[in-house]
């Protein structure tokens, strides 16, 4: 590679004290923490939420599928540089990366609570989690805030608050407590995350009505529906003319893969086309995937479709990711992957999806 390759999408194993160290005091007594469970292992437990998380699957990069279980994990067990940054730096050394775009792993579960001020009140400790975290190598290791959006004010005030600390993006709830995102009522909060020069990310599993629980027939066949809800998001914005009234704001689908964005563009346009008129639905400025291309990046990891049709698809867009440490991470197998995947690339579009993306995205001017 010419460039060392920078992950747009790697994860935090968040560690027992993440949350009740560092939460608000009146929440200390409820906030996430981790029991002993005789048949999971370690587990995170969430008041107000049904079911725990074991970290077995989270926390899982570089094991054999074969030896995958969901509980029955410690935490000596875990890959330390999820929680422990001066362990993380050994870790991308040995994938081969320069640095790493970093969301959290418990927290994605917490996007989904009913209680906004308890979902606040836990983001809050996370960031000032995190950010410490990744002052250890601010060079290497940057780190997502994480936004509850109780309500519009409130999510400015968050955005405010993750550019004060010196995050360089923040990751979204799948569902605001207010309205929805394409409501006008947001306007406000898009011009400033424009003004603050902060990209607003969208991870898979951070929406309410998805979950590997539910689905029709056998329990794998619920994997895909983890992607239709960030397809659902996107659409939402281009349709609901986030895009066509905030041209300058940057939106990042993470974990979603790329491969499947030529054909839902297509269908996009085709649907615009025609059946707008019929159902009522005002002319765009633009095509619907003119906004897609433009406004939208995509992180994926092992997803050689992306590579394939990236002539599809817009190359400046496009980011790579290792997914570090969970389970479907590419750890330590990034670079025999990359090789095969981006065989047939020039250097530039490989420096671009690989490095130059991100890198610019996130003002990653060292990395």
């Amino acid at each position: 590679m010419a460039k060392t390759p920078i992950s747009a999408d790697s994860h935090i194993t968040e560690p027992p004290n993440c949350y009740v160290d560092y939460i608000d005091p009146a929440y200390r007594d409820i906030a996430p923490h981790v029991v002993e469970h005789e048949r999971f292992g370690d587990i995170f437990v969430i008041d107000g939420m049904d079911k725990p998380i074991p970290m077995g699957l989270i926390a899982a990069a570089g094991r054999d599928p074969k030896i995958l279980k969901w509980g029955g994990v410690k935490i000596k067990d875990w890959h330390r540089g999820g929680w422990d940054a001066n362990y993380r730096l050994a870790d991308q050394d040995r994938d081969g990366i320069a640095a790493e775009i970093i969301y959290p792993s418990v927290g994605m579960m917490l996007c989904s609570h009913s209680d906004f001020d308890y979902k606040h009140a836990c983001f809050a400790a996370y960031n000032r989690w995190l950010q410490e975290y990744c002052a250890v190598a601010p060079d290497r290791l940057f780190g997502m805030a994480q936004l509850a959006m109780r309500s519009v004010k409130d999510g400015i005030e968050e955005l405010e608050a993750a550019k004060e600390m010196g995050f360089r993006g923040v990751m979204m709830p799948g569902e605001p407590g207010h309205e929805d995102y394409d409501h006008c009522d947001y306007d406000p909060f898009y011009s400033a995350a424009v003004a603050l020069g902060l990209p607003l990310s969208f991870h898979i599993l951070t929406s309410g009505g998805v979950s590997l629980e539910r689905g029709r027939g056998p329990k794998i066949n619920s994997f895909p529906s983890v992607m239709r809800a960030n397809q659902d998001i996107l659409g939402m914005f281009i349709f609901g003319r986030v895009f066509e009234r905030h041209p300058a704001l940057k939106l990042v689908c993470v974990e979603a893969d790329a491969g499947w964005a030529p054909y839902y563009m297509q269908r996009m346009d085709y649907h615009y086309r025609v059946h707008r008129h019929w159902m009522k639905f005002e002319a765009m400025a633009r095509p619907p995937s003119e906004y897609f291309k433009e406004n939208i990046y995509l992180t994926f990891q092992d997803d050689w479709i992306a590579f394939r049709y990236r002539a599809d698809l817009n190359l400046r867009r496009l980011m790579w990711a290792n997914d570090f440490p969970h389970t479907d991470s590419t750890w330590p197998n990034s670079q025999a992957l990359l090789a095969r995947h981006t065989a047939d690339l020039g250097e530039q579009e490989r420096d671009w999806i690989l490095h130059d993306n991100v890198a610019t995205l996130y003002g990653l001017e060292a990395a």
